[in-house]
């Protein structure tokens, strides 16, 4: 029999509430932070048997950082710009050197044509031979390494549902959870949206919310480029009148259980659960999270760098987070998939938006991430992916997804497009894969989103095929696919 020394509830806030035998089966009955002992065990011989899994950039990444640019940036006008094409296709705007001899970007990238030696550029991402011209479904199939079931009548997908499957994220800490007390998982500014579709692809799903991402979504509107000082943290804080009493009682509770432990069986007599207890406690404790949530403590000089908008500064806090020990972040564009002014869905007025707006932002922030993380000597543990849903169509005006267009702008084009990657293992200063004369196809090595996962996964030292088992109990690979190897160094 479980005993909980002490009266029951005599320590708390409300005394006179004690706890009822319903309470403690439900204590019970969740399985220690919503998994079953066995589950537990289960879990831990499944990443034992991935680290078998070897190659090169095994297990070289400690923490990833996505940036998810959603909305699907041009890559025409940005880094993969084409010479002696029709006028309808070429970009406005002027070519530049990198540091890359033979590799071009636009005028809009000047910061990061000076880091590209830092990363792999690769230029033959590409949704072939299936393209997902939607926003919601694209952006699904990125984060999750599948396609979802349901679309509406408008083309866009139905809200997120407990039946999903997980963020790439959700499955990386519950089959590697970090070891320092660290939130393990943190998505910022803002969730991943197209109109009022919110959060598709961006929770655990089927794993359960145990395993959904720590969500820092400041208060203000997204056109509000400040509103990364307004940073709240309350949950991660506990009141001082209750403190002592409470993590007393707590820690009672977790000697009982132990206590019991040798009436069960062997196999899990010896699961320490100590150290999942602590984890989950020191949290709070240690203060880690808080501190890595204090802007304020970096430099001026730092935060310039950065760029002192949402963007900027939520890649500057990704770093902290990662140096503070989170396992994943994922740091999404501040602004709705399908939405104007300042995002990346450049239907209309291409020209002026990536000139004044999307492309600044993303040039500083992206290019400090990288120094930064280089300079830290954090880059070599660290794998950054930054990456859209699709890219741009390569002939201005025209629709390929029902949308209207004017001259200035590109529409959705899954077939083809650029992303960046690196750290943990990967190339510097590589071009890998390439398009063909307009940007429309790839030419070499095409590159498939599911892949991308895949090479995550390969990086954190978890095998893509890895099964895990969804709400119905079936069994379902992490991802059908295979790391890129030759992204490697």
């Amino acid at each position: 029999m479980l005993v909980i020394p002490g009266q029951p509830g005599k320590d708390l806030c409300d005394s006179n509430l004690g706890i009822s035998r319903r309470a403690l089966l439900r204590v019970g009955g969740s399985g220690m932070l919503g998994l079953s002992l066995a589950n537990m065990l289960q879990l831990q011989a499944k990443a034992e048997e991935s680290a078998a899994g070897g190659g090169r950039g095994w297990n070289k990444a400690k923490s990833v950082i996505m940036v998810y640019l959603q909305g699907g940036p041009s890559h025409l006008d940005l880094w993969d710009p084409k010479e002696n094409v029709p006028d309808n296709v070429k970009s406005a705007f002027t070519n530049i050197s990198t540091k890359l001899p033979g590799v071009a970007f636009t005028e809009n990238l000047p910061k990061l044509a000076q880091v590209n030696d830092k990363f792999t550029m690769m230029r033959s991402v590409s949704y072939t031979p299936y393209g997902l011209f939607n926003h919601t479904a694209a952006i699904y199939q990125m984060m999750t390494g599948y396609t979802t079931d349901k679309v509406s009548p408008s083309g866009q997908l139905e809200p997120p549902s407990p039946k999903d499957f997980p963020n790439f994220g959700s499955n990386i800490i519950r089959l590697k959870p970090p070891k320092e007390p660290m939130l393990p998982f943190v998505m910022l500014p803002r969730p991943l949206q197209e109109s009022n579709v919110v959060g598709k692809g961006g929770s655990a799903g089927f794993l359960g919310k145990a395993y959904d991402p720590y969500t820092l979504y400041p208060d203000g509107d997204d056109l509000d480029m400040q509103k990364m000082e307004r940073i709240k943290i309350d949950d991660l804080q506990l009141r001082p009148e209750v403190f002592a009493t409470r993590l007393e009682r707590r820690a009672k509770l977790r000697d009982a259980i132990n206590a019991n432990m040798p009436k069960l069986d062997k196999a899990v007599a010896e699961y320490n659960l100590n150290e999942y207890y602590d984890q989950a406690l020191n949290l709070i404790v240690s203060g880690r999270a808080r501190d890595a949530f204090n802007l304020s403590a970096e430099s001026n000089e730092t935060r310039d760098m950065y760029g002192r908008n949402t963007f900027g500064q939520s890649l500057m806090l990704a770093r902290r987070l990662v140096e503070a020990g989170t396992r994943v972040v994922e740091v999404i564009w501040p602004k709705v998939a399908n939405s104007d002014n300042h995002s990346w869905d450049h239907h209309v007025g291409l020209n002026d938006r990536m000139k004044k707006q999307s492309g600044p932002m993303l040039d500083a922030g992206l290019s400090a991430l990288f120094t930064d993380l280089d300079q830290r000597g954090m880059l070599s543990e660290t794998l950054v992916l930054c990456i859209g849903e699709f890219g741009r169509s390569p002939q201005k005006g025209v629709s390929t997804s029902g949308n209207s267009n004017d001259a200035n702008g590109r529409d959705h084009w899954p077939y083809c497009y650029t992303g960046v990657i690196g750290g943990a293992g990967i190339k510097r200063g590589v071009v890998h894969g390439k398009s063909d004369k307009t940007a429309s196809a790839p030419a070499e090595d095409p590159v498939h989103p599911t892949e991308l996962l895949a090479t995550i996964y390969h990086s954190v030292g978890i095998a893509p095929d890895t099964i895990v088992y969804n709400h119905l109990n079936q069994p379902r690979e992490l991802v059908k696919a295979n790391a890129v190897g030759k992204l490697f160094a």
